[in-house]
């Protein structure tokens, strides 16, 4: 075995740390629930958690985040078991990351940090890469500062720099940043062209009438699972967070005269990175053209109802609360308490295929909720129409007398002028 070998099967072994803040946003403080979930973080990241630490305080200490006496007993932690990096539950600041990591002496990653690492070694499709790398940047940039802190220590007692070496920290510094925001602006230039090949997509799409159904939800809640469901593909769906980061796009039909795309999306998770959601905005903006959102809830997990919550104000920002949504709530196979119901809520086990007629049912009620069926009467020389009924219209019956051709069909609203003269009756749909 070589040494990259070794590197690669060896799993880093890390202390958790948390800080929950009377002055800090109820959703930015630590629980116990976040420290579980960013232990699952750190196992999907390839690591294993040896420690957990979670401090209450009036306010985060300004220099090192926790207290001074926790960073002790963290670094105590770190020693007795061997670890190699710690993970903070909250958002570091760049000073902060660098004093932890000068007190601790091993690497000190944040939550976000972390997340953007996972993105990293996930991202497959050369547009997925093109936007981890840009939230990478972004992320880094204004944590540039600690990287040349060792040419501090260069200059003498008193803070005078010897002869020959002012300078080079800074210098190499701003050099750095220039880099930086060069790479940033190109990254950008490149997902605003990925953006408009996707506008272009969308058009042809709405020209071609294919309504699309975007798979939204918590990371794990088995968007994936309920996409092979539907459409019978095969794509990887594995019990671990963030499994799928590039979208996946299948078609499936859902009746005689309609067929939809159903796009599967990264999840979504509880202090996602504000510039990975940016980053991902070319993926996400889906969300905001789409015709439904299925948004995925995993009602096994006790904390689904904030997790949805969590959904839900992450679509809100991303400007798609306005698109109608059907609520599935998935693995209902192991839930035991009273399952929710109402309009567009449906249970579902997308592992068993239980519910998901269901849940064709809602998606087809909401996407033919503008379309009329109407009789017909069409006149042998006008027969081009009944071809036409037939390429975009589902027809229920048809006759054929003396003087006319008589059908009943399900009409959409697109085609309502060329077939409006041959109409003997219309009215609401009827199943």
């Amino acid at each position: 075995m070589n040494a990259s070998q070794s590197f690669e099967n060896k799993k880093e072994r890390a202390v958790l740390a948390g800080l929950s803040a009377a002055s800090m946003d109820e959703s930015e403080r630590s629980t116990e629930t976040s420290m579980e979930e960013l232990q699952a973080l750190v196992e999907t990241a390839g690591g294993e958690t040896e420690a957990v630490m979670i401090q209450a305080l009036p306010t985060p200490n300004p220099r090192c985040f926790i207290g001074e006496g926790k960073v002790k007993e963290l670094k105590d932690l770190v020693s007795a078991n061997e670890c190699d990096l710690v993970v903070f539950d909250n958002e570091l600041t760049p000073s902060q990351m660098r004093a932890l990591s000068e007190d601790l002496g091993v690497k000190v990653m944040d939550r976000s940090g972390l997340i953007l690492d996972i993105f990293a070694q996930r991202a497959k499709s050369r547009e997925g890469q093109l936007q981890v790398e840009l939230a990478q940047y972004k992320y880094l940039l204004p944590r540039l500062t600690g990287m040349w802190s060792h040419l501090v220590r260069q200059t003498a007692s008193g803070g005078a720099s010897p002869i020959g070496t002012r300078g080079p920290g800074e210098t190499q510094l701003e050099t750095d940043r220039r880099h930086i925001r060069r790479k940033i602006q190109k990254l950008e230039e490149e997902l605003a062209d990925v953006r408009r090949i996707r506008g272009t997509q969308r058009k042809l799409r709405q020209k071609n009438k294919i309504p699309t159904a975007a798979l939204v939800g918590y990371t794990n809640a088995g968007k994936s699972t309920l996409l092979n469901c539907l459409t019978g593909s095969d794509i990887p769906a594995n019990d671990r967070l963030f499994d799928t980061l590039d979208t996946t796009t299948r078609r499936f039909r859902i009746d005689e005269m309609t067929e939809v795309l159903l796009s599967d999306t990264v999840g979504f998770i509880r202090k996602l990175p504000t510039h990975l959601i940016e980053a991902f905005k070319a993926t996400l903006e889906e969300l905001s053209y789409a015709d439904v959102l299925l948004h995925v809830i995993d009602i096994s997990n006790p904390e689904w109802e904030e997790q949805a919550r969590i959904v839900d104000a992450l679509i809100c920002q991303l400007g798609a609360e306005a698109t109608p949504c059907i609520r599935v709530f998935n693995k209902c196979d192991r839930y035991a308490g009273i399952l929710p119901h109402g309009e567009n809520n449906i249970c579902i086990s997308a592992i068993s295929g239980e519910g998901s007629a269901q849940l064709v049912d809602a998606l087809q009620k909401l996407l033919s909720a503008d379309r009329r069926e109407y009789v017909l009467a069409i006149p042998y020389k006008d027969a081009g129409i009944v071809d036409l009924l037939k390429r975009e219209a589902a027809i229920r019956s048809i006759d054929f007398d003396n003087d006319a051709i008589r059908l009943r069909a399900i009409v959409n609203p697109e085609i309502y002028g060329r077939i409006k003269p041959f109409i003997i009756d219309d009215g609401e749909i009827r199943e």
